[in-house]
């Protein structure tokens, strides 16, 4: 079980940059993976990114991929999301998850950040 707060959203213009931050706090297991997931208005909740407990695997949505980077510091409990060149279709609410220790299923979720990426 951990607790996710997400940070660090807000208003950019279009090929501006913005990093998440995901504080992750409570009871931690080593091994866990996080996330970032996101949904815009009127749209389903989608896939951004994710990375391994040791950071050594990433993945990325094919949107994003090439304009975000997913990392983490796990001697911080935190996770971030690097945003760069970003468009207007990247405006969400973004949240960021992580599984249980070695697991698959996202089971814990922040309460989201906006961004707003204007034209």
């Amino acid at each position: 079980q951990v607790q996710l707060v997400e940070s660090g959203g807000g208003l950019v213009q279009t090929g501006g940059s913005l990093r998440l931050s995901c504080a992750a706090s409570g009871r931690t297991f080593s091994g866990y993976k996080m996330g970032w997931f996101r949904q815009a208005p009127g749209k389903e909740r989608e896939f951004v990114s994710a990375i391994t407990w040791s950071g050594g695997m990433t993945s990325y949505a094919d949107s994003v991929k090439g304009r975000f980077t997913i990392s983490r510091v796990n001697a911080k409990n935190t996770g971030y999301l690097q945003m760069n060149s970003l468009k207007p279709e990247d405006t969400a609410v973004y949240y960021c998850a992580a599984t249980g220790s070695f697991g698959s299923v996202w089971s814990d979720w922040g309460q989201g950040t906006q961004v707003t990426v204007s034209s």
